[in-house]
């Protein structure tokens, strides 16, 4: 597929909104099952425990996609594959909405882990193709904002949909959204040809790199940590401050906005100051719920530590992938993949030790093990030496894409 619209600077933030929002399909998609795990678990004849596999599998297959997707692609036009990945999208959500038994739900969601590993990888590094350095920050706030939005307005409507229609209908809307989003990325969308050739030993390169390596570590404890708690907030907030099932959706709605919040106000920090933005970040991530322990037996203690949760957790997407652009410069694109896969083993990792430790211990188990996962990761950043420096040099138009032989230039704008 070739772009026809032209690379206008307006244009190109056009094209900037079309990736935050298949960021937020994709997203609001995989953690879909959140607001809804408890319905779907009695529809589809399974434990609370067991279906977390919702949220652990496609995270984990999105981990194995995210590099093979980059490598496979080759001289594939990323615009063209942003849109096969949204179109695969549409698919995993109808799939899920008929879905008559947890094997066949699940089957949806390896789809999922691969639209999620796949578009992940591409966007995350198309901040510096599509704007000039000077508004890496913002593109990259923008384009991540998507993760915020997807809580903000993503998982609360869908937990909304299922309480008035039922958990199918929010899967049946999201297959609609996602047909939208990839209307819009053939509408705005400019054509995207690689920077060059990723390989296996540029993946083994970037590995060595120690700065992308503690990003890496410090991605993976504090998304582990996260969903540890979080994978399983609808029955902790219906368990610990006590409330209704009808204010799942609100609470869920206030957590989202706090995000957004954490979101631009780390993407503006992290641009300057990103060893410092991550360290207030998995800071935030230890008290957030140290906070819930504390003082959410109450309705309100309780939504005031949702809010603080929201607002640390909120900087993580763009904070990390902030650190690993400027870890790695030269390879952003391989630099996402790694991240991305980093990224979703925390998700599946947390999600299903989140599962152990509710079917085991209980949910306040999970409260403190969220906690101890981010004080290692503040260990690690104040211990470390190794940090980013840098973002990628200014990018080119998207039509003129430069590279080197290696592949490990700065990438094409």
């Amino acid at each position: 597929m070739q772009a026809h619209a032209p690379s206008t600077p307006r244009h190109r933030w056009w094209a900037v909104t079309a990736v935050s929002l298949a960021t937020f399909s994709v997203v609001t998609t995989e953690m879909l099952p959140v607001g809804l795990l408890t319905p779907i678990a009695e529809a589809l004849d399974t434990s609370t425990g067991t279906a977390g596999l919702m949220i652990s599998l496609p995270a984990l297959l999105a981990a194995l996609f995210a590099p093979l997707v980059v490598i496979s692609a080759g001289g594939l036009d990323r615009r063209s594959l942003l849109c096969a990945l949204l179109g695969l999208l549409v698919i995993a959500n109808l799939g899920a909405a008929f879905a008559p038994t947890l094997g066949w739900m699940l089957a949806a969601r390896v789809l999922v882990g691969l639209c999620m590993g796949g578009i992940w990888a591409i966007a995350g590094g198309l901040a510096v193709r599509l704007v000039a350095t000077r508004s890496v920050g913002l593109a990259t706030s923008l384009i991540f904002g998507g993760v915020a939005a997807a809580s903000v307005l993503g998982v609360p409507l869908g937990a909304l949909i299922g309480e008035l229609f039922g958990w199918r209908w929010a899967f049946g809307s999201m297959a609609l959204l996602a047909a939208a989003v990839l209307a819009l990325h053939l509408a705005v969308m400019p054509g995207l040809p690689p920077s060059g050739t990723t390989t296996l030993r540029q993946f083994g390169h970037q590995l060595g790199n120690r700065a992308l390596q503690r990003g890496l570590m410090l991605t993976f404890l504090l998304v582990a940590g996260h969903f540890i708690a979080f994978t399983f907030v609808r029955p902790l907030l219906l368990s610990v401050p006590g409330f209704d099932a009808r204010w799942v959706g609100p609470l869920l709605f206030g957590y989202g906005a706090a995000g957004m919040a954490g979101n631009f106000l780390a993407g503006i920090v992290a641009a300057r100051r990103t060893r410092l933005t991550v360290s207030l970040i998995a800071a935030g991530l230890v008290l957030a719920p140290l906070l819930f322990l504390s003082i959410g037996e109450s309705r309100l203690g309780g939504a005031l530590a949702l809010l603080a949760w929201g607002v640390a957790y909120g900087g993580v997407s763009v904070g990390l992938m902030t650190w690993m652009m400027k870890a790695a410069p030269g390879a952003v694109e391989v630099a996402s993949a790694l991240y991305v896969g980093a990224f979703n083993v925390g998700i599946a990792s947390g999600a299903w030790l989140g599962g152990q430790a509710l079917d085991r211990l209980g949910l306040i188990a999970n409260l403190w093990l969220t906690s101890g996962f981010a004080v290692a990761a503040v260990a690690l950043c104040i211990a470390g030496r190794s940090g980013p420096t840098s973002f990628p040099s200014s990018p080119a138009p998207p039509s003129q894409p430069r590279s080197t032989r290696d592949g490990r230039s700065s990438a094409p704008g």
